[in-house]
């Protein structure tokens, strides 16, 4: 079985990542969205809500599961048995960063492949961050984010 990891702290998932993901779950016969616990930010959504969240909107993908890990993501990739790294990238800046830690993760383990996928153009703008800042004014979140989780975004960010 070949299985994917696509890590991200998804602080909230956005239509941009679920491009991602409904790509990258064609390519493999599981995909494990990897919630991560990341101690250089501070989320929004607790690790729970996050997990929960995506949970809510990939109930329907039939190989794409929903994990959250703590730690290296080499050794998350080795404990599924898993073969690539899925990372999406919208801009050269992306590009520079996921480099980096793909070139990091295969000095860590040699058999990890990072796979990258080119954002839809419609994405190519869209971040959890602008997410939140539009909906932290009530800015329209619509067509951003999956439509099962609009209201949830807008009522935590309305806190």
């Amino acid at each position: 079985m070949k299985i994917c990891v696509y890590p991200g702290s998804f602080d909230p998932v956005t239509n941009g990542h679920l491009d991602i993901i409904d790509r990258a779950a064609k390519l493999c016969d599981k995909l494990i969205v990897a919630v991560l616990v990341n101690s250089r930010k501070n989320p929004t959504f607790s690790l729970d809500e996050r997990v929960g969240l995506l949970e809510k909107v990939l109930k329907d993908r039939e190989n794409v599961v929903v994990e959250s890990f703590d730690g290296l993501l080499v050794d998350f990739i080795k404990e599924k048995n898993a073969c690539s790294i899925i990372k999406g990238l919208r801009a050269v800046s992306d590009f520079e960063y996921e480099l980096q830690m793909a070139l990091l993760n295969k000095n860590l383990d040699p058999e990890v492949e990072t796979l990258f996928m080119m954002t839809n153009i419609n994405y190519f703008f869209l971040s959890s961050s602008a997410v939140k800042e539009l909906a932290r004014n009530n800015g329209n979140i619509e067509g951003l984010v999956p439509e099962c989780i609009r209201e949830d975004i807008i009522n935590r960010m309305a806190r």
